[in-house]
């Protein structure tokens, strides 16, 4: 990302373009970027700053369930995967959070989300990694410290709800 907006801006255009096609939002990550799948999914189905109708958007994170049979039963790296699998809908966006960009886990679903037509999305940080590629719009937080990284793709997010949003009310 680096100081250019432009895939905020695209990543924002592109759950728009989805929801209002009456598609969703699947979102996932591992650890404090489960937290941040979740809070993203809380945001839109709920409000963010202002009154509208729900917007369609699940975190993969949120259910212990899903979650560890599929870690349990097949592999750890499937845990998202399988869910897009399952819940993934060509017209859907798939965004993926990593703040290393190498988590196995969120490239296998961004791999499976574009095999069945979903737009993907990555956010990450470093240098983005194989999450990054692994997505058709990439924004990257280039820095190597996990809690700069964390702090500044949780204020994207809240961008990137900010914009969707505004578009539905």
């Amino acid at each position: 990302m680096a100081g250019d907006p432009r895939p905020v801006i695209d990543a924002a255009e592109a759950i728009v373009r989805s929801l209002k096609g009456g598609g969703k939002l699947l979102v996932f990550g591992n650890g404090g970027s489960a937290a941040d799948a979740q809070h993203v999914a809380s945001e839109l189905v709920n409000r963010f700053e202002r009154a509208r109708g729900a917007l369609a958007a699940i975190a993969l994170t949120a259910d212990a369930s899903v979650v560890t049979s599929v870690a349990n039963d097949d592999a750890f790296e499937r845990v998202f995967a399988r869910q897009i699998d399952a819940l993934g809908r060509e017209g859907d966006v798939a965004l993926g959070i990593s703040t290393s960009g190498a988590s196995p886990n969120v490239v296998a679903a961004l791999q499976a989300a574009g095999a069945r037509r979903l737009q993907t999305i990555a956010l990450t940080g470093r240098d983005g990694g194989a999450v990054g590629r692994a997505a058709a719009i990439h924004v990257n937080v280039p820095s190597t410290s996990t809690a700069r990284v964390q702090e500044v793709q949780r204020t994207l997010l809240h961008v990137m709800c900010d914009l969707v949003e505004k578009a539905f009310v």
